[in-house]
């Protein structure tokens, strides 16, 4: 028997990928038998780079040994003078029909499982504007893709060659390209204008003054951030980082008045259907402040000042009730990769009612502690006088009472 009828028989090729089966089978088997009986910790290997250089090679391999089999049946046969083996034109137009198929599930199965995942209505005034944005973008950009995609791979599906018909030359068509040019453009100009006046009544607004905004100072650093509230005056006070100390990490100017009634908080509490005004610093480098139930994000950069104003529409209760979850926060946090201790940058925020606000910023202390106070030459705040003894009033009504006596005595004579 020649070479090329041995590699060519059927048989021999059956015979031959049993054999390959069964070797690998007992390969494995042996592998998993010796794992059994000594386990492997796989989990450092995972991680390493090697490991997928090596798997990502492995499959190369192996394409390559199905490529090159194929291509020694395919020369095999041309060489018997056999018609073609496989019709490649049908196999390429049913796998793009798979993948069209494949595809549009994977669209209903983002939108099904993922589009669960996505954030609660937005908390903020502005954010509603932003996600009616997100949503109109995204329906737009939805339909056509699956219009797009459905022509392309129904095209390639139903007209793969056969042999049957000669593909027809069309090379241009004025009227084609005006339509789809002219119609992208309109619908991004729309786009572009919405995001434009949003921005617009995000950043330029007309300051009620019947209603006016909190102002609260964020400032960053390598990994927390200072939460500053304006006090009774409602106004924040400077700042200078040549002023930084180990006592005064902020660099608050105490020569500035507005700055002596500041107040220091651990969290972030804002009264709801209030406008609040962030301001916005860092001690170091680039941070991202990004509040991502409000819709609110916006850099903090050294040496720059940065000012967003929003105003919450729904308290922290009220979200608990809508997302059915009793241990539901609101969070600001660092959206800037900037260092190992990223992950450390959440505060929480509280979106109460005025009244709750209120009684809890009444119990905020200041920023000026006695030790600033002392380092600042301001005077310090004097210890609460002691109330005199019990028995002091008796003796000092004993006293007048004699005295009365006396001065009647005096009047008698």
């Amino acid at each position: 028997m020649s070479l090329r009828k041995l590699i060519s028989n059927k048989t021999i090729a059956a015979l031959a990928v049993i054999v390959t089966a069964f070797a690998n089978t007992s390969a494995f088997a042996q592998a998993a038998a010796a794992t059994a009986e000594k386990p492997v910790d796989m989990g450092p290997i995972y991680k390493t780079a090697t490991f997928y250089v090596l798997a990502f090679l492995l499959v190369c391999l192996f394409v390559a040994i199905v490529g090159k089999a194929l291509k020694v049946y395919e020369l095999t046969r041309e060489a018997q003078d056999k018609p073609k083996g496989i019709n490649w034109d049908a196999v390429n137009g049913g796998l793009f029909a798979l993948f069209l198929i494949v595809g549009l599930y994977g669209v209903y199965w983002e939108y099904t499982v993922h589009g669960n995942m996505i954030l609660p209505e937005a908390a903020s005034e502005h954010g509603k504007k932003i996600d009616q944005m997100f949503n109109i973008t995204l329906i737009l950009t939805t339909i056509v893709f699956i219009v797009t995609h459905i022509l392309l791979f129904a095209f390639a599906y139903f007209y793969k060659h056969s042999g049957k018909r000669k593909a027809y030359y069309y090379p241009h068509n004025n009227t084609i390209e005006r339509i789809w040019t002219i119609i992208p453009a309109l619908v991004l100009t729309v786009l572009v204008l919405m995001g434009f006046l949003t921005w617009r009544s995000i950043f330029y607004k007309v300051e009620d003054p019947n209603n006016k905004p909190i102002s609260i100072e964020i400032t960053s650093s390598q990994f927390a951030w200072a939460i500053r509230y304006a006090g009774a005056d409602g106004v924040v006070g400077l700042k200078n980082y040549k002023l930084i100390t180990s006592d005064n990490a902020l660099g608050i100017d105490f020569k500035d008045k507005k700055t002596l009634d500041d107040q220091l908080a651990e969290v972030m509490v804002i009264p709801v259907n209030k406008p609040v005004r962030l301001i916005l610093t860092s001690k170091d480098v680039i941070h991202s402040f990004y509040m991502p139930h409000f819709r609110v994000q916006l850099n903090t950069v050294p040496g720059m000042t940065s000012y967003f104003e929003f105003t919450p529409t729904i308290t922290t209760e009220e979200m608990k009730a809508k997302t059915n979850d009793p241990k539901f926060k609101y969070l600001f946090l660092c959206n800037k990769i900037c260092g190992d201790g990223h992950y450390k940058m959440q505060r929480e925020v509280k979106v109460v009612s005025q009244a709750e606000y209120d009684a809890w910023v009444a119990e905020l202390p200041t920023y000026l502690t006695d030790d600033l106070r002392k380092q600042f030459n301001l005077p310090v705040a004097s210890a609460p006088a002691t109330e005199p003894a019990a028995a002091a009033p008796a003796d000092s009504a004993a006293k007048d009472t004699s005295a009365v006596k006396t001065n009647q005595i005096a009047l008698k004579k």
